[in-house]
């Protein structure tokens, strides 16, 4: 694999999310073996196509102004760090599909979150960033990043049930994740 400026899997600090944590929280966002293969048959459908849907995101993002404010200062935005990230980004939807949802992972989870966060924003980059994405926009981005995969999820010929087997793993997946990254937004103790 080529090596993405900033990608760190397996090479940061312990998450403070206990893998027990972990586990009731994928019981709660009903997350089963079941989904675990349909986010792998996902991964498959979609290894070919991250750059289409990088490319819908990232025009999503950038036009919204209030989003776009997250990549730069004066509502301009770092078109360096804006490609790290998504270099970064497309790393994420290999992950979120491919890579087991064990000890390493979850570490990565809040190595991001720390990274969207004032603890890290900006950090791996250099970037000249406003630093903070805020925790509303965290838990917003749900939706866009999982309504506009369905589509994706088609391209490749599975039947209509196969294909929403996928994108409910995918959702269970995305919301599982935008979870781990609010930790260090909420107080000590209420996580």
């Amino acid at each position: 694999m080529e090596k993405i400026k900033g990608y760190t899997y397996g090479q940061v600090t312990k998450s403070p999310v206990s893998l027990t944590d972990l586990d009731l929280l994928k019981k709660t966002v009903l997350f089963s073996a079941d989904d675990e293969k349909y986010l792998r048959l996902a991964g498959q459908v979609l290894k070919d196509q991250t750059n289409e849907v990088l490319d819908l995101w990232y025009g999503f993002v950038g036009g919204n102004e209030h989003l776009v404010h997250y990549f730069g200062k004066g509502g301009k935005p770092g078109m360096d760090y804006l490609a790290a990230v998504r270099v970064r980004f497309g790393q994420w939807i290999v992950d979120l599909c491919n890579r087991p949802y064990d000890q390493d992972w979850l570490n990565y989870q809040h190595e991001i979150a720390l990274r969207h966060h004032s603890t890290k924003k900006n950090k791996t980059d250099g970037a000249e960033a406003v630093p903070i994405i805020h925790y509303r926009y965290l838990v917003a981005f749900i939706f866009p990043i999982t309504a506009t995969i369905k589509d994706f999820l088609t391209k490749k010929g599975q039947d209509a049930e196969t294909v929403e087997k996928m994108y409910a793993a995918w959702f269970k997946a995305v919301t599982l994740t935008v979870i781990l990254w609010t930790y260090p937004y909420i107080n000590k103790n209420e996580f």
